[in-house]
């Protein structure tokens, strides 16, 4: 499932793209096609993204609710290509070379403004966006006697992680995943939110997931590193710890495997 940097990264392209220009709005598919309907020929006002939660706001008033969930890709494509025919929508903005195709989302559907700010208020704050709150986050989480780890994943206590940054953050933090997070203290809390903050940022930046610092991979040399080890702790059971040397470690919480550095973690 898509991480909150790339739904980010995904609101700043559409706009970049759609914003202001009449689109022609087609459902390949066929299911969104009364939807893609009411919005053909109007401009896009506004992309936003709440963690995983995509907004897409139109000039007709109505507002374009989007969740990828597990498989979904929204992906722009050169509009004289042919969209599959499991296109759930297509956008061309007009006099575009380019288009954008969704496919296989958990959720999309057309709501009005009340809709989306009642769908907007479930979900917990994002350390992306301006009025995400630590303060928020550290008063959702500090009462949970769940595992840290598997409290990171709950999107009604803060939004946009998934399975790698929970592993990468609470690396990054010192912070064992197993361990509850009521026991945190609250300046514990608040470096999980910074760092999240960070991490998340430097994702939608790259627009690819990089937690180990620069100094180790070297800048120039991004491009040639292989995905596993521009990270210190994610899907790295068995293999040694960049840090310490200590070897990574899995365990299963939330019901999702997580991996750490029994040393640098403890």
């Amino acid at each position: 499932m898509p991480e909150g940097h790339t739904i980010h990264r995904l609101a700043n392209d559409l706009a970049h793209d759609l914003r202001g220009r009449p689109v022609v709005a087609s459902s390949p598919q066929g299911r969104f096609a009364a939807s893609a309907e009411r919005i053909h020929g109007a401009a896009l006002v506004r992309a936003e993204a709440f963690g995983k939660q995509l907004f897409l706001d139109w000039a007709t008033g109505d507002v374009l609710s989007v969740h990828l969930g597990l498989i979904g890709k929204f992906r722009r494509t050169p509009a004289e290509r042919a969209p599959s025919a499991q296109a759930r929508l297509r956008l061309v903005p007009e006099g575009s070379a380019v288009a954008w195709d969704l496919t296989g989302p958990m959720a999309c559907e057309l709501v009005d403004p009340a809709t989306r700010r009642r769908i907007a208020a479930t979900i917990g704050p994002d350390p992306l966006r301006r009025n995400g709150s630590v303060d928020e986050f550290v008063r959702r989480s500090s009462t949970k006697r769940a595992p840290i780890g598997a409290v990171l994943l709950d999107q009604q206590v803060i939004a946009g992680i998934g399975n790698v940054y929970r592993a990468e953050v609470c690396f990054l933090c010192g912070i064992d995943p197993r361990r509850s997070a009521a026991t945190l203290t609250d300046n514990q809390l608040r470096a999980l939110w910074r760092e999240s903050g960070t991490q998340l940022r430097n994702g939608v930046r790259l627009n690819r997931i990089v937690t180990r610092a620069p100094a180790e991979l070297g800048r120039s040399q991004l491009a040639r590193v292989p995905a596993g080890e521009r990270l210190y702790a994610y899907k790295r059971g068995g293999d040694p710890c960049h840090r310490c040397g200590e070897h990574i470690q899995s365990v299963e919480i939330g019901g999702r495997s997580t991996w750490f550095c029994p040393s640098c973690q403890s």
